[in-house]
């Protein structure tokens, strides 16, 4: 799945669409035009007001931060898989010598 399929998906979660998404890219900018109903279309620029940010800025954000927090959660379950493996643990003073970092302010 392409990165532009997974940022549509990612959209879907954030917003309700009511007809399909267009995408038209101009050099190196991407518009995304999304339908909302007006219901929809006041609660998101209320929001935008509120919060003092601009509808692009709102859209750009939620959905960056979406990705993040997938990432995150995605490396979280890798962690946890390994750690399964092989359930060794350090303590600070460990990885701090195993590193050979000086702990001395």
């Amino acid at each position: 799945m392409g990165i532009i399929s997974q940022i549509l998906q990612i959209i879907i979660l954030i917003i309700v669409i009511q007809r399909s998404t267009i995408i038209t890219e101009r050099s190196d900018i991407m518009t995304i035009s999304v339908r909302l109903s007006e219901k929809d279309t006041e609660l998101i620029k209320a929001y935008a007001d509120m919060n003092n940010i601009s509808l692009s800025d709102l859209i750009r954000n939620a959905v960056i931060e979406k990705i993040e927090d997938e990432y995150d959660l995605k490396a979280y379950y890798e962690a946890m898989k390994e750690y399964k493996k092989n359930p060794k643990t350090y303590t600070l003073d460990e990885v701090e010598k195993e590193l050979g970092l000086n702990n001395e302010i």
